[in-house]
């Protein structure tokens, strides 16, 4: 999560990154020269691991190769050891053959069952008693044990944090055999994901053996310091959880209030009224004229007239100088001033170019905020001319027919041409109408509402450029319009500081 304000920018996923990276090179805590070394830790371990062994409660395994100085990926202090995880931990796996699945049962951990640091029971196969019992033979999860995907998704470690009836699959399981601090452990694995993933093999489905895991090189620091190491990663981890929910909260309210100046400015309470201003409804009569004189020249083609706005259809009330006209009735007075992109079969991937020639306006281009100059596909400047009724010009507003419907931006000065992908309609404005004014109405509540409540499509919901043609919309005269764009601008300029 990118968490960001005026003076601020964090990356806290990257930040995450670096606090265990400080703290697996021993240089989150001090060291402290009291501190029994990890190589007499590593020595107690070694012989409580040759008494379970005697004793039976544990196998003995195959003996693990000297560490090289090409498996040390760092320095550590001299106080710490690099080891395997096999030389501190019982490592074992659960099964690798898929029991019969029942309606209910004992639940088998994969994978996808682990979730975030948590093991996650929603979505579970259940398997009988007895196969458990036979793969809880060698495979028992207990509580403090960590288990980790082996599979797929390589890591993603849970320390177990309580008993539980279960079994596993394709899942990596340590136990502790002498005094070690598992949350400890746990730290190091999500640490070494990357690193444990380079070892594994296979192709699309990757897969870590249990003797890599075995020899996987962890470093150890002294128990005393491993304590201090995870208290100080907690209260780092919580701090940036803390960050992160605050902004989230942040985020949430500054939309609200978005939301809630763009609903004031179309009601007309936003800005106060001055009686000298050219009412809306003598704008309106200057773009009826223009038009039947340029029908009546031939200039454009008549179109078949908008639906009257009934009393019922108007949300709500708004100030005599204003008026409610629908979205078509203030589109510039000439040919394709509102257009919508081309269907499918016009603009497909046959007409893709890698040249930077007509810069093809996507969904993904649309934002909530403005535009997205990302997932950047161009058509030629010859296949325009063929869909020429598509052409977008720098400045122009163009809407969203989908995810979500109705969102919109001004289009950039950034490339040479442009024309719409079959999920946007262009909208111009007529000259006499402040453009800016035209861009907040169309994202503000009350045309988003309209918009929203006419979708057609389950899947994916869509609008229509005839849809969006006969929006309501309220127009304010034109000098209040650019008053209630600076006054917009302020507010906003004022929220983000």
């Amino acid at each position: 999560m990118i968490v960001k304000n005026s003076s601020l920018s964090v990356d806290t996923e990257k930040l995450r990154k670096k606090i265990l990276d400080l703290a697996m090179r021993g240089k989150l805590v001090p060291q402290d020269s009291q501190d029994e070394p990890a190589s007499v830790l590593l020595e107690k371990i070694k012989e409580e691991k040759a008494q379970l062994i005697k004793e039976k409660k544990i196998k003995k395994s195959k003996p693990l190769p000297e560490i090289t100085e090409e498996e040390k990926p760092f320095e550590i202090p001299e106080s710490w050891e690099w080891v395997r995880l096999g030389e501190i931990l019982d490592v074992r796996d659960g099964t690798h053959d898929t029991p019969k699945y029942l309606d209910s049962g004992v639940p088998l951990i994969t994978a996808k069952n682990l979730d975030n640091g948590s093991i996650d029971f929603n979505n579970v196969n259940y398997i009988s008693f007895e196969d458990a019992k036979k793969i809880n033979q060698r495979s028992k999860v207990d509580k403090d044990d960590i288990i980790f995907a082996m599979i797929g998704t390589i890591g993603n470690p849970v320390l177990v944090q309580e008993e539980y009836s279960m079994a596993i699959k394709n899942v990596a399981l340590l136990k502790k055999i002498y005094y070690l601090n598992m949350k400890y452990i746990l730290r190091c694995i999500q640490f070494s994901e990357n690193r444990m993933y380079k070892k594994s093999n296979g192709g699309n489905q990757k897969f870590i053996s249990l003797k890599k895991i075995r020899e996987f090189t962890i470093p150890l620091p002294p128990l005393a310091e491993q304590k201090r190491i995870v208290a100080k990663v907690e209260e780092c981890m919580q701090a940036i959880k803390t960050i992160e929910d605050s902004s989230k909260e942040y985020e949430k309210l500054e939309n609200q209030l978005d939301k809630k100046v763009l609903d004031l400015a179309m009601r007309g309470k936003l800005v106060p009224k001055d009686s000298q201003d050219e009412p809306a409804s003598v704008l309106l009569e200057k773009i009826k004229e223009e038009k039947a004189q340029l029908i009546k020249e031939k200039k454009i083609k008549k179109s078949k007239p908008l639906p009257e706005i009934t009393e019922e259809e108007k949300p709500f009330e708004i100030p005599e100088s204003w008026e409610w006209v629908r979205l078509g009735e203030v589109a510039k007075n000439e040919l394709y001033s509102m257009a919508d992109g081309p269907f499918g079969s016009n603009l497909k991937k046959d007409h893709y170019t890698l040249s930077q020639e007509v810069r093809i306006i996507q969904l993904s281009n649309i934002g909530e905020d403005g535009w997205r100059n990302e997932n950047k596909k161009y058509t030629t400047f010859d296949h325009l001319k063929e869909i020429s009724r598509s052409e977008v010009k720098s400045g122009d507003i163009v809407i969203a027919k989908m995810m979500p419907a109705g969102r919109a931006i001004i289009v950039p000065d950034i490339e040479k041409k442009y024309v719409l992908s079959s999920d946007a309609v262009k909208f111009i404005p007529d000259t006499r109408i402040f453009k800016p004014y035209m861009l907040h109405l169309i994202n503000s509540p009350v045309f988003k509402k309209q918009v929203q409540s006419d979708l057609q499509g389950s899947t994916r919901p869509r609008t229509s450029i005839t849809k969006l043609k006969n929006i309501l919309c309220p127009l304010p005269p034109l000098a209040e319009q650019k008053r209630i764009v600076t006054k917009i601008e302020e507010i906003d300029i004022y929220l983000k500081n």
